[in-house]
C-alpha cells in the first residue's frame, strides 16, 4: 500500500466504461460491439438481425450502383459521378467486415484494458490513465462527428434538389440519389420507389459513418490506452532507479512486476497491430484515392458555384484528412512512447 491511497473495485469499471462509452455507442447500433459479458437471449437473436439488416443495406445500394457503372453511365463524368459514393460504400463495408470478422480479437483487447483498469492501485497511475483515457474520448467524440456529419452532409446536398424529367409526355419531378442506381433494376424515378430508395441510402450512409468512426476511435483508444500504460511503466522504473541503493528482495520483486507489465503492454500492442493493419491500409488508401475525386468534383462544380455542393466537398474533405492524420498521429505517439 502506498500513502496516495487505494483505489476502491467498482471505479476501475466506471473508469473502463468512460473510455469505451463513444466506440460502444457508435458500434451497438450496427452489431459490431463486441459483447464482453455473457449475452442474453434477446441479444443472441437481435445481434445476428441488425447485422443481416446492415448487410442487406449495403448490398442492395452497392449492387445497383455498380450495375449503373458498367452498363448504364453513358460517358466518364457520368461514372466517375457515382465512383465516389460507391468507393466510400466500399471501404465502409470492408471497416464492417474488419469488425465482425475480429469481434473476437476486439473483445480481447478489451478485456485487457479492463484488467488494465483494475490493477491500477495508485491514484496517481489512475491520474495518468484518466488523462490519456479523456484524450481517446476526444478523439472518438470528433471521429464520429467528423465522420458521420461529414457524408451525412454530403449525401444531403446531392438529394435535396429536386430534378425535372420528362416520362412518355410526362413532367415528373424526382430526388436524384445520393448512390445512383441502375434503372433496370430498380427504377428510382417513380414514387414511392424514390422516396424509399433514397432513405435506404440515408440509412446506409448512418452504417457506413459509423463503421468507419468505429474503427477509427477503436484505435485511437487502444493507443491512448498503451501510452497512458507505457507511462506508468516509465514511471516505475524511475522509481526503482531511483531506490537502487536499497539492493534487496524488494526491489527484485519490483523489477518482476515491471517486466511482466512490460509483457501485458506490448500483447496489447501486438493485437491492435494485427486487429488494425488491414483497417488503416484501407482507410489510407481509400482516403487518398477519394481526395482526388473529391478534387474533381470540386473542379467540374465551380464553373457553375454550386455554392451547398462545393461546402459539402471541403467538409468530406477535412473528414478524409483528418482520418489519414487519426492513423498516422496514434501510430506515430505509440511508437515515441515505446522509443522512450
Amino acid at each position: 500500500m502506498t500513502d496516495k491511497g487505494v483505489l476502491r473495485s467498482i471505479e476501475f469499471r466506471n473508469d473502463h466504461d468512460y473510455s469505451l462509452q463513444l466506440n460502444r455507442w457508435y458500434l451497438k447500433p450496427i452489431g459490431a460491439w463486441p459483447e464482453i459479458n455473457e449475452s442474453s437471449v434477446v441479444e443472441n437473436i437481435f445481434v445476428p438481425v441488425q447485422i443481416l439488416i446492415c448487410w442487406t443495406m449495403a448490398i442492395f445500394i452497392g449492387g445497383p450502383c455498380l450495375l449503373y457503372i458498367l452498363f448504364e453511365a453513358e460517358n466518364i463524368p457520368a461514372k466517375l459521378n457515382a465512383i465516389g459514393p460507391l468507393f466510400h460504400r466500399a471501404m465502409g463495408s470492408v471497416n464492417y467486415l474488419t469488425l465482425l470478422k475480429r469481434r473476437r480479437d476486439l473483445r480481447d483487447c478489451i478485456k485487457h484494458m479492463e484488467k488494465d483498469w483494475q490493477l491500477i492501485q495508485r491514484i496517481d497511475n489512475r491520474e495518468i490513465m484518466i488523462q490519456y483515457a479523456k484524450f481517446g474520448r476526444l478523439i472518438s467524440g470528433i471521429c464520429g462527428v467528423i465522420m458521420q456529419g461529414s457524408t451525412m452532409l454530403f449525401s444531403i446536398t446531392r438529394a435535396m434538389k429536386t430534378v425535372t424529367i420528362v416520362i412518355d409526355n410526362q413532367t415528373m419531378t424526382m430526388y436524384p440519389m445520393t448512390c445512383p442506381s441502375y434503372q433496370k433494376f430498380i427504377d428510382t424515378r417513380f414514387s414511392p420507389m424514390n422516396e424509399i430508395v433514397l432513405s435506404v441510402q440515408f440509412l446506409s450512409i448512418f452504417v457506413i459513418g459509423a463503421s468507419t468512426a468505429g474503427i477509427c476511435s477503436l484505435a485511437a483508444v487502444f493507443a491512448t490506452h498503451a501510452c497512458g500504460q507505457l507511462n506508468i511503466l516509465y514511471k516505475r522504473l524511475y522509481e526503482l532507479d531511483k531506490n537502487n541503493e536499497k539492493k534487496n528482495n524488494s526491489a527484485e520483486q519490483k523489477m518482476a512486476v515491471i517486466v511482466e507489465h512490460h509483457l501485458r503492454i506490448l500483447s496489447l500492442i501486438s493485437r491492435m497491430e494485427s486487429i488494425m493493419h488491414n483497417a488503416c491500409l484501407v482507410e489510407i488508401i481509400g482516403s487518398t484515392i477519394s481526395i482526388c475525386l473529391l478534387g474533381y468534383y470540386s473542379i467540374m462544380h465551380w464553373a457553375n458555384f454550386d455554392g451547398a455542393k462545393i461546402t459539402s466537398y471541403v467538409i468530406v474533405y477535412v473528414s478524409l484528412s483528418f482520418n489519414l492524420f487519426i492513423f498516422c498521429y496514434i501510430g506515430e505517439i505509440l511508437t515515441e512512447q515505446c522509443k522512450n
